[in-house]
């Protein structure tokens, strides 16, 4: 399954937040050695504004999707998990801006690398501050393919998820098209049975018929031969 949207923002969000990063460990060393860093520092103004939109339209993006449940509560929550964690970083990397902007020594950014005895050609920290132990000792690179393995698990699980998903709404549909087949064999036999219970009223109201009008034939026949038994009577010779 192929990353969404958001998703593939999110993962540009984070690679801006790590550039923003780097840029502030590379201003920071061009003050330590006596350089300019006043355009390094129009940069990462501009990065941190612009990292400050991304994460407010990945919220509004979230927000909207959640909504509208285009996404499942346990995916939202994650990704909600995802935009605190943004949130930290860029409050980290804006406090280590505004902190380090002008000092022009080693002692802060230093000791919080890791130690003022740290040489320039060691690989620091990116966030500087609040490091987990998940990360601590990783470079860069190290940290984004941490990252980037758990994106993929991620998707993986998505994957796995979308999949079973798909085989319980082909099982719905199954079930719904014999269920429909079910109901039209029930309408049937509701039609052949209402026609086969008019059938038997029509039989039973013919047979109540003819036993009448045998009964009174009958009773007919009875009388004719009682009149007949007393002209005979009369008649005949005594």
């Amino acid at each position: 399954m192929s990353q969404d949207t958001w998703l593939q923002n999110y993962d540009a969000t984070c690679r801006l937040a790590q550039e923003i990063a780097e840029n502030i460990h590379e201003r920071n060393r061009q003050q330590r050695t006596g350089g300019n860093p006043a355009k390094m520092n129009m940069t990462l103004r501009a990065s941190l504004q612009k990292l400050k939109q991304n994460i407010a339209q990945l919220k509004e993006s979230l927000l909207r999707a959640s909504s509208s449940r285009r996404i499942m509560p346990s995916e939202a929550d994650r990704r909600h998990n995802l935009i605190d964690d943004l949130l930290t970083r860029e409050k980290q990397l804006n406090g280590t801006f505004k902190g380090d902007s002008t000092e022009q020594g080693p002692s802060r950014s230093t000791l919080m690398a890791g130690g003022a005895g740290m040489s320039e050609g060691d690989t620091a920290n990116p966030w500087l501050i609040n490091e987990t132990d998940e990360t601590r000792g990783l470079t860069f690179g190290e940290i984004k393919q941490e990252q980037q393995r758990i994106i993929e698990a991620q998707d993986a699980g998505l994957d796995a998820l979308a999949a079973v998903i798909s085989r319980q709404k082909i099982m719905g549909q199954d079930i719904g098209n014999e269920l429909d087949e079910q109901n039209e064999i029930i309408d049937d036999l509701a039609h052949l049975v209402d026609k086969t219970d008019g059938r038997i009223r029509n039989e039973t109201r013919r047979v109540k018929l003819v036993e009448t009008k045998s009964a009174s034939c009958g009773m007919l026949v009875v009388i004719v031969l009682l009149l007949v038994a007393i002209i005979v009577v009369a008649v005949w010779p005594v």
